[in-house]
């Protein structure tokens, strides 16, 4: 897996968008950590605090590589078939990325009033493991 995505494990919204993802992609390419997997996140040196300004994608490759709130959710976009046409077609539309980056703050800073809160962190099904990381991916 090429990527981590760092999401509330609580948010109603952002939960059903992992489960989305996870159908969608298989874990061929992304892997999650909740934000309140403390210690999964110290593995990136992500802080709490840090995920208070959104979703966090990581490159696996090149940790340092990051790209958070709405720029992950367009970053996802871009690696899943044919999103990067509608990736590319939303961020050339004039004021388009202006007003998705407002929209997703809003929603990021409302996502409990909006959608509610989970009373258990959701799991999912691709987890980050360091050890896969380092070692060769498992092909069955």
């Amino acid at each position: 897996m090429n990527y981590t995505v760092i999401y509330d494990g609580q948010c109603n919204l952002c939960s059903n968008l992992v489960q989305l993802l996870e159908k969608l992609d298989q874990g061929k390419r992304f892997q999650y950590i909740p934000m309140q997997d403390e210690a999964g996140l110290a593995q990136f040196n992500v802080t709490p605090q840090d995920c208070e300004f959104g979703m966090i994608l990581i490159d696996n490759a090149m940790p340092d590589r990051r790209w958070q709130g709405s720029d992950a959710a367009e970053e996802i976009g871009q690696l899943l078939p044919l999103g990067n046409v509608f990736v590319t077609a939303y961020r050339n539309l004039p004021g388009m990325k202006w007003t998705g980056d407002r929209v997703y703050e809003q929603v990021r800073d409302n996502r409990y009033a909006l959608f509610g809160k989970r009373s258990t962190i959701y799991q999912t099904v691709y987890p980050y493991d360091c050890e896969q990381c380092s070692s060769t991916p498992n092909q069955s």
